[in-house]
């Protein structure tokens, strides 16, 4: 890959995963829930359009509430709620451009630069797909923990999760690590600490708003 290539915001369909049970939260739909007023999803979606060319929607249920909301929805192809490997799946399979973004729809303020670096990191690695890894405390500090559902990929990679998927396989990380992948940090300064902090239960929901 030359070293001068970039990969253009053009280049990137977004895909917004929405497609989980929501089991923490009840089983409620969790994109649908209010977050200072507005569908959880509708935020995150206002959050990746300026970094992408096209935006899309992973969802399994309440399809035309999404669909209202201004996005194309596409749901699951692997039946049963399969986890996020099963959205990537719907993504790539609907993908008109080279690179696919995945971005959870519970996790609503996720840097504005996310495509960007990822983007960046891509091409200066010659990587297939290029994951975010944002601090996380611990006993002795702060750790740069992958968050493998921010993920940038390839297109061309549908057929190997489309084999990794018919044989079972579930774990993103696991799928991840057969390509080659970099790891991106979001520990610069400026970089906001809770931007990958995300919403499992509807306390924690509440806790992001008006941050």
């Amino acid at each position: 890959m030359p070293a001068h290539a970039v990969i253009a915001p053009a280049d990137i369909t977004g895909l917004l995963l929405a497609g989980g049970r929501g089991s923490r939260m009840g089983g409620i739909d969790k994109g649908l829930q209010p977050f200072n007023g507005e569908p959880l999803a509708l935020h995150a979606m206002r959050r990746l359009a300026p970094q992408v060319g096209a935006l899309m929607l992973n969802a399994n249920r309440n399809l035309a509430e999404y669909e209202a909301l201004g996005v194309t929805v596409w749901p699951d192809s692997l039946a049963d709620y399969q986890g996020p490997l099963a959205g990537f799946l719907a993504g790539l399979e609907h993908c008109t451009t080279p690179w696919l973004l995945t971005v959870p729809c519970d996790t609503p303020l996720f840097p504005p630069d996310l495509a960007a670096r990822l983007a960046e990191a891509a091409i200066a690695g010659q990587a297939d797909i290029a994951v975010a890894a944002a601090p996380e405390a611990t006993e002795d500090g702060f750790a740069l923990r992958p968050q493998p559902v921010f993920c940038l990929l390839r297109a061309e990679l549908r057929d190997s999760l489309l084999r990794y998927t018919a044989a079972g396989g579930r774990k993103v990380h696991a799928w991840i690590s057969q390509h080659r992948a970099v790891h991106v940090p979001f520990d610069r300064p400026g970089d906001a600490p809770d931007a990958f902090s995300n919403a499992n239960t509807l306390a924690e929901l509440h806790a992001l708003e008006n941050r």
